[in-house]
């Protein structure tokens, strides 16, 4: 294989990953996901409650829930501050 096309290969390689990293980092960032993992924690809790015979475990559940979301919601922020910063540093 020459190396023009041993070029053109990597280059395509490349692409796909960058591909496969932009769906990736989608789906980290996505609202659905956010809101997907919420409603798995809030049932994992719900179980656990009931399971550790705790009172009033859908109601209580919610807690550790919105600490979930509001936890989810404010990392983008901090993680922009810290970005900015960084970039001061160096």
């Amino acid at each position: 294989m020459d190396e023009l096309q041993e070029l053109k290969n990597e280059i395509r390689e490349i692409k796909q990953r960058n591909t496969r990293v932009e769906a990736d980092k989608a789906w980290e960032t996505s609202l659905f996901r956010k809101i997907l993992v919420a409603i798995l924690t809030y049932a994992v809790v719900v179980l656990f409650f009931f399971v550790a015979e705790l009172p009033k475990p859908l109601a209580n559940a919610v807690v550790p829930t919105l600490g979930f979301l509001l936890s989810t919601l404010s990392v983008s922020y901090f993680k922009t501050v810290w970005l900015k910063r960084r970039k001061k540093d160096l």
